[in-house]
């Protein structure tokens, strides 16, 4: 049969199967056996023209049409994107048909599209007109705009063009007909987002669904120049299972009898295997009632196959990762990652539409989760001993699972074929988390561990969590448990029993449990909870139970070696106190006789000077208590590393913020308390801070909990103190005075840009200290430009509203504690509060140790002071300021615990009023955005400690930015 009868239903057969399946050459020889061509090919009546000229290329009229053909491979630097034209005419297509239908003159009420080119016009406008050409319609339609051709006017339709279609059955062939007369149609234009269909006079805008539809079919018959697409009878099955379902809609059936030719009903049969080398293979049978076949083999004649859905099915198939082996007729998957993905997840897909067989060789090689594993463990000697020799993988095998398991990987293959699933695999995340928190290397897993007893709380965790694990544990691990978790019977001592409320009595016993097992403990209770009373209890109690005893050593900030002493001589009397003060020599004769006392209490900064003569006495502390541990958060300081050398039985952290800024401080903090507990910083930094702090690591965050938890005790006063009255904390906004409004913006500006000159010459890391000194001027600005600009004569905003709140509250009776982080803006509050008659005291950090209690006592007992001003660090510890009911926060600090710290100097226990808490903030500043940025930060102690899951580090440089904006 001469080719004119199939050459245009084989196009657009092709550009639907195309556009539907994408298939790749892979599958050339299948597509041919089932006679439907691989591409679709472009013949010789189609003109693209892609508009790609350099914005200075020299265009020479005398070229003609072919200027346009030579220059495909430049590019516009003046075209948004890479936009195509596609002009589809007839074989008289010359440069005049060009000029006529793509010269766009103007964006103006008009657009006219016939004016003829002049020499000078086609050299200089060409380029821009015909890439505006792509975007005109767009334009128009946009804009309401009249379009002319030949200078009628066309009109422009926001819809599909509908058009009439029959498939016909004539004596020797089949043809789609289009009733509408082709030479009506002008052309088709492509722009970068919509297709235009010029008809008669009218302009078509298709919708997406046309364009990927019916579209199709039209643009065959327009650059085939052709009003019938005729094709031969027995490819009606082709049309039947290729066109009908995409574009049959549009297309009326005119013999009834043309649906005998219908495909008959495709199931499919896929039987699965592995072969020798481990790959899967896949025979595949297509089914039409009682005929199956294999596509790979000869095929069956006189089918009425739907050649559609077997195309789907094999380009589904080449999809999932099968390749064609052609040899054995088989389709095969040799990618270990391919074959894991298909076996986990898509052969439950291929279930869906096909079904699938498997052999026993195939099934057993699926991927396993995990299956119930026994281990050993039991306290031996002071160690933990754990026996792994009934896991389910040999020793080898177990490390190579750890490695790829620690590496995220999805799976490992065992060298029986098996797949081990790794990512939802409790046995697999039971062994990480026991030799990942435990320090073991993965590459010395052996089947018996032994570990420090202190391990044991963590192992436990683990394997609560992980019930198909099935544990054998003798009797002494057993009793460890049992007697760690609960409340002992250990009695309260005399003196004590009567004072201690309930859940200090729990916090001694949980403090005693710590020491029986020679563990260390975090008592991270929240600020006036009595943490020194519950550790006086324990060395009190201590002292009365062993007959010989050592010295206990509280390290403190120098504030509070007063408070220690004093609570000492208060609760426990019978207690032989000595508090390591004077000079060097003195200190050094105290030092030396420490035996003599129980209770030995003396400062950081006395610590680091005196360490070298606790080192020659060689002496061992019963209890070495860190108050305040915060001072230690930072490992490299003097601080933390001369409390290190210390030796002691049990060590005892107190704070009420084990982390304020950053994790590596618990790990400062455990350093001290069970030094190699959480790991060396560099394995902890890895393993642990990283994770958490840059990738919210769920994983690790809860890893990391389960190793801290039973060594960290906390409670908040809304937990235990239901009869501490309430706590409202209010957030004042005040506005600048116009005078420092101005001095805000213009030090802003100039701010924003140093800041920006300094990131770019010296990085941002290196910039640091010059942000600060920045932030700190912004700051002062809010608080008094005074602070900073001598001849500053006019006023404050905020200091106006703080001296309004001051006196109101004095007036309703309140007593009040005023908060600065500032020491110098207390001498520009003071002259206000001489104007107006007011008493007050101050306390600063120039405040002298032995003046502070006498600065507190007069406080509390002068009915006629009524206002303190403190300093926001010297005021965050060691003080009871309970006849406060009023606290004013004059600027936002940082972080947002050392404000906490400071409210906590009142509303603690002993305190029977309501606490009124202000914050001053001004509006349009930093300050706004130092408080949002407290408020996404404020639960960095509750993270770790309960079981919020998020983590900040210090301030990003995205935050820092953001500040100056």
């Amino acid at each position: 049969m001469s080719r004119v009868y199939d050459r245009e239903f084989k196009e657009l057969v092709s550009l639907i199967y195309d556009e539907e399946l994408n298939l790749n050459n892979k599958y050339t020889d299948i597509i041919n056996k089932m006679k439907l061509a691989p591409s679709f090919i472009y013949n010789d009546r189609t003109y693209k023209l892609e508009i790609l000229f350099k914005e200075n290329d020299e265009v020479n009229s005398s070229k003609e049409l072919n200027i346009f053909y030579n220059n495909l491979q430049h590019k516009s630097s003046f075209m948004n994107d890479n936009i195509r034209l596609t002009i589809y005419a007839d074989k008289n297509f010359n440069k005049k048909i060009l000029q006529k239908y793509v010269d766009i003159v103007s964006f103006e009420n008009k657009v006219n599209l016939n004016k003829y080119y002049t020499k000078k016009y086609f050299k200089e406008k060409i380029l821009v007109r015909l890439t505006a050409l792509v975007d005109i319609l767009d334009y128009a339609y946009k804009n309401k705009l009249k379009i002319e051709l030949n200078k009628k006017e066309i009109n422009l339709i926001y819809d599909d063009i509908k058009l009439d279609y029959e498939l016909k059955e004539e004596k020797d062939y089949c043809k789609i007909e289009l009733k509408q007369s082709i030479k009506d149609f002008k052309f088709i234009i492509y722009t970068a987002k919509n297709i235009y269909i010029i008809y008669k006079n009218y302009i078509y805008k298709s919708s997406e669904r046309y364009a990927n539809s019916e579209f199709k079919l039209l643009e065959i018959f327009i650059k085939n120049s052709v009003n019938e697409i005729k094709f031969r009878k027995e490819d009606l099955t082709t049309y039947f299972s290729l066109i009908q379902p995409k574009i049959g809609k549009q297309i009326k059936i005119v013999n009834e009898g043309l649906y005998k030719y219908k495909p008959e009903e495709l199931n499919t049969k896929i039987y699965l295997d592995f072969n020798e080398k481990g790959y899967i293979t896949a025979t595949v049978k297509f089914c039409y009632k009682s005929n199956e076949f294999n596509p790979l083999e000869e095929e069956p004649k006189n089918l009425k196959r739907n050649i559609l859905m077997e195309s789907m099915f094999l380009e589904k198939l080449r999809k999932t990762g099968f390749l064609l082996d052609s040899r054995n007729k088989v389709f095969i998957i040799i990618d270990d990652d391919i074959i894991y993905k298909f076996i986990r997840t898509e052969i439950d897909e291929f279930s869906k539409v096909s079904k699938v067989y498997a052999t026993d060789n195939f099934n057993h090689k699926k991927s396993r989760i995990s299956k119930t594993t026994s281990i050993g463990v039991k306290v031996d000697n002071g160690l933990l001993n754990i026996n792994l020799s009934d896991l389910n993988y040999e020793k080898e095998e177990l490390r190579e699972i750890l490695k790829k398991y620690k590496l995220k990987k999805k799976y490992h293959r065992l060298k029986d074929g098996t797949f081990v699933n790794l990512e939802e695999n409790p046995e697999i995340e039971f062994l990480d988390n026991l030799i990942s928190g435990t320090n073991i290397n993965y590459k010395e897993v052996d089947n018996y561990i032994k570990l420090p007893i202190n391990r044991a709380l963590y192992l436990e965790k683990l394997l609560d969590k992980n019930s198909n694990i099935n544990v054998n544990k003798n009797e002494k691990y057993t009793s460890l448990i049992k007697n760690i978790n609960a409340t002992n019977d250990r009695k309260i001592p005399k003196g004590l029993n009567k004072v201690l409320r309930d859940y200090q009595k729990v916090g001694f016993k949980w403090l005693s449990n710590i020491d029986n097992y020679n563990f260390g403990g975090i008592l991270a209770d929240d600020m006036g909870l009595g943490k020194t009373i519950q550790v006086l209890s324990v060395i009190l109690d201590y002292i009365e139970n062993t007959k010989k005893s050592n010295s206990s050593l509280v390290v403190c900030p120098s504030s509070l070696t007063l408070n220690w002493y004093n609570e000492a001589k208060k609760f426990a009397p019978e207690l032989n106190v000595l508090v390591i003060n004077g000079d060097v020599i003195e200190r050094e004769k105290k030092i030396k006789n420490i035996r003599k006392y129980d209770l030995i209490i003396t400062s950081y900064d006395l610590l680091k000077r005196d360490i070298e003569v606790y080192k020659e006495l060689e002496y061992k502390f019963k209890f070495l208590i860190a108050d305040e541990a915060q001072y230690i958060k930072n490992n490299n300081t003097k601080n933390a590393r001369a409390i290190k050398q210390i030796e002691a039985d049990t060590k005892y952290a107190l704070t009420g913020t084990p982390i304020e800024n950053s994790l590596n401080e618990m790990w400062s903090i455990f350093d001290l308390i069970m030094p190699g507990y959480l790991f060396t910083y560099k394995k902890f930094k890895k393993d642990f801070e990283m994770p958490i702090v840059k990738d919210n690591d769920e994983k690790a965050l809860n890893k990391l909990k389960m190793l801290i938890e039973p060594f960290v005790l906390r409670r908040t006063k809304k937990e235990v103190l239901k009869e501490l009255p309430d706590k409202a904390t209010s957030i004042l906004n005040n506005e600048m005075t116009l005078e420092q409004e101005k001095i805000y913006l213009s030090y802003l500006a100039r701010a924003r840009d140093e800041l920006n000159e300094e990131i770019e010459t010296k990085g941002f890391e290196q910039t640091r200290i010059k942000i600060l000194a920045l932030l700190t001027r912004l700051r002062q600005i809010c608080c008094h430009p005074s602070l900073f600009i001598s001849n500053y004569k006019g006023e404050s905003g905020k200091l106006n509203q703080c001296m309004e709140l001051v006196k109101d509250g004095i007036e309703s009776g309140h007593k009040i504690l005023l908060f600065s982080g500032y020491t110098s803006m207390f001498q520009i509050i003071e002259e206000e509060l001489k104007k107006n008659n007011i008493n007050y005291l101050k306390l600063t950090g120039r405040t002298r140790v032995r003046d502070r209690l006498k600065l507190i006592e007069e406080f509390n007992s002068n009915e006629d002071i009524k206002l303190f001003l403190i300093s926001l660090k010297a005021g965050g510890t060691g003080i009871n300021l309970t006849s406060a009911d009023m606290v004013i926060h004059y600027d936002p600090w940082w972080n947002l615990s050392v404000e906490n710290q400071a409210t906590d100097r009142t509303h603690r226990i002993g305190q029977t009023k309501k606490v009124q808490v202000y914050k001053l903030i001004t509006k349009n500043s930093i300050e706004e955005k130092i408080y949002d940025l407290q408020k996404r930060k404020e639960e960095l102690i509750d993270n770790m400690l309960s079981t919020k899951t998020k983590f900040i580090s210090n301030l990003s440089k995205e935050d820092i930015l953001r500040l100056f904006e």
